[in-house]
Parts: C-alpha cells; sequence; structure tokens
C-alpha cells in the first residue's frame, strides 16, 4: 500500500468510560496501521484492540496513565498499513452469486472478470463484527466497489460471499443483509468448538480461490 504516512491531525483520541480509550481516523486503512503499530510497537497500560471501521477502542489496566497514553497515541507516527506475515487463509468460492449479474451491470466488467479481480486480490481483515465470525475484508481493487443492495433481504444463506462498498465477506450464517452476493463457499466462519472459533480474525491475510 506505498509508504505514505498519516498525520498525527488525522486522529481523535475520545474518553470511553473510565478505562478505555476510543481512537478516531478518516477511514478504515488509518484504524488497520494505528492497529499494526500497537502491535508491533505496544503501549503500556493498553490490555486490548478492538477495531472498527472507523474506530479503534481501546481498553486500558485498571492503573493506566490515560493521559500518558492519549499522548503516545496523538503523536505517534503510522505508516500506511502493509498486510501480515503469516499465513494467508484460501477459502474456495463458486461464483454463482444472485447479484453476480447485477455487479457486471454496476462495474462495467464481465462477470469472468470480476471473478478475476476478487480472486487475485490478497485480503485482509480489516474489523470483525455484524454476526460472530463475520470479517470486513479490504484489498479489493476500486473496479469492484459497488453499493449495497438498495432492498435488502430478509434471508441471505449461511457461506454466501458478497460485496459492501469497499468491503468483502462471507455471511457465517443464514442472516438477513444488503451486501451484493457474488458467490457461496462452504467454508465453516465460526466454530464454538473450535480454539479460535473464529477462522478470520482482524490481521488475518485471505485469499478467494474460484472452484
Amino acid at each position: 500500500m506505498g509508504i505514505d504516512r498519516y498525520g498525527t491531525a488525522a486522529r481523535g483520541v475520545l474518553a470511553y468510560g473510565e478505562e478505555a480509550l476510543l481512537v478516531e481516523f478518516a477511514d478504515v486503512a488509518a484504524v488497520m496501521s494505528l492497529r499494526a503499530s500497537l502491535r508491533h510497537e505496544p503501549v503500556r497500560g493498553v490490555e486490548e484492540v478492538v477495531p472498527a471501521a472507523r474506530t479503534l477502542l481501546l481498553r486500558l489496566a485498571p492503573d493506566a496513565d490515560i493521559d500518558r497514553i492519549t499522548e503516545q497515541l496523538r503523536s505517534r507516527e503510522l505508516a500506511a498499513y502493509e498486510p501480515g506475515i503469516g499465513a494467508v487463509v484460501e477459502i474456495s468460492v463458486t461464483y454463482d452469486g444472485a447479484d453476480l449479474t447485477d455487479v457486471a451491470e454496476l462495474t462495467g466488467l464481465s462477470t469472468a472478470a470480476i471473478v478475476d479481480a476478487h480472486t487475485d486480490s490478497e485480503l485482509s481483515v480489516a474489523f470483525c463484527g455484524f454476526a460472530p465470525g463475520f470479517g470486513y475484508l479490504v484489498g479489493l481493487p476500486e473496479s469492484l466497489h459497488v453499493p449495497r443492495r438498495s432492498e435488502p433481504r430478509t434471508k441471505v444463506p449461511a457461506g454466501a460471499v458478497g460485496l459492501a462498498g469497499e468491503f468483502t465477506g462471507v455471511y457465517p450464517r443464514e442472516s438477513p443483509g444488503g451486501w451484493q452476493l457474488i458467490g457461496r463457499t462452504d467454508v465453516t466462519l465460526w466454530d464454538a468448538d473450535r480454539d479460535p472459533p473464529a477462522l478470520l480474525r482482524p490481521g488475518t491475510r485471505v485469499r478467494f480461490r474460484q472452484t
């Protein structure tokens, strides 16, 4: 992702109760950069880091020096996020989603080109949410950035692979949803008997493969 740096003025640090701080950013790339920075150079007193689309929640130790931590967060220089070096999780997908033709119309790409772009991208889990095991994956080319459906579905099947804005992801269970569905997978995203239960966690590298 290049070597640009995020200026220190780009973030706000807010108290979040008595033992947490909320760091606000303009975009998900900056959130991922701060999370990666804290992983490589931890700040004393920070016990847990929880990323979201535009924020990073830091849970602090009871005796943490909040003023010191706040200053360190505001002054830290952040290099543009670089994907991790760990193993890549590969997810096999059958690209026959109900919205594949609509995505082709939205992007001006053929369905084959959509599949190629999706499988050629090395993705990273920016954050998790919505449902246990649901990872918001970033790293798509702009050509695949499409809006959510104007009318969400009341039922999206488990394993459905979708697109929404800059994100792609896999529904871990049947649920309502408004993402554009381009395929499906049999991979289990969440298993309470597995350690850890979630296959995809923040920072995990992912590649999709066509079946």
